[in-house]
């Protein structure tokens, strides 16, 4: 049976809500009044937002889900329409950012950042898809990086990915645009305000450079959700397909 308190909801679905970007963009939504469904491999990892969420008074569904498994991604679709309500708004936000020069790069390697960041994605899309098209409405986004835009030194599996996730927007949008799919890929050109990036600063840079930070010289997750509660909401004679975003003070 339906949840009774999340049918009469719009359903987004963030696939790759992690603790941060994906945390955030549930966050955002389910203030807004949407049914959040979230999904990432490990459905323990989503309890801190899931309490969080429902603390709030908001109402979040967690699933355990690996997108790059067809089967996987084809049962929890069919099981948020099926029990929760019509998917409004998927976001594709899995990743895969990993740094090795070219000849340290096996076909492993490779071949797992391109399903976590390409292949995962269109499986994704191809099904939100499949039940958008029939009802003429929906949102499919992406989440890209600077690797989207062009490729750094060490990064030649993440940037072949997110190229690769691109033109997957881009086709998606030309195909699904005239049956009232708005498609958009979010290029989040900059470093993004997570433990990960914060590591990688002190690293290189020791905690000086972390003291050197600007305030808002890291893009702010809650930040990111927001373009996207924005882009949700855009009119369909107005729609954005590609949008970059970067601190005021980053160098481009």
């Amino acid at each position: 049976m339906k949840d009774k308190k999340s049918e009469s909801k719009p359903v987004a679905l963030i696939v790759g809500a992690g603790d941060y970007i994906g945390a955030a963009i549930a966050r955002r939504f389910a203030k807004g009044g949407y049914a959040v469904c979230v999904g990432r491999r490990n459905k323990d990892k989503h309890q801190p937002l899931v309490d969080e969420v429902r603390g709030s008074g908001g109402t979040i569904h967690p699933f355990a889900l690996d997108a790059r498994n067809e089967d996987q991604v084809k049962a929890i679709f069919s099981e948020i329409e099926n029990n929760i309500g019509p998917i409004n708004l998927v976001v594709c936000n899995v990743g895969g950012n990993v740094k090795f020069p070219i000849r340290q790069t096996t076909s492993r390697v490779f071949r797992k950042v391109w399903e976590m960041a390409c292949f995962a994605g269109f499986l994704c899309a191809r099904e939100a898809a499949d039940y958008m098209v029939p009802r003429k409405s929906g949102s499919i986004f992406f989440t890209g990086a600077t690797a989207s835009m062009r490729g750094g030194s060490g990064f030649s599996a993440f940037a072949s990915a997110k190229f690769g996730t691109r033109a997957l927007a881009q086709s998606m949008a030309r195909e699904l645009g005239p049956e009232g799919i708005h498609v958009a890929h979010l290029i989040i050109d900059a470093g993004v305000d997570t433990k990960w990036v914060r590591d990688r600063i002190r690293e290189a840079s020791g905690e000086y450079g972390l003291a050197g930070l600007h305030p808002d010289q890291l893009v702010k997750p809650d930040a990111i959700a927001q373009t996207y509660w924005q882009l949700h909401h855009q009119h369909p004679s107005c729609w954005t397909q590609e949008l970059d975003v970067r601190p005021f003070m980053e160098p481009w």
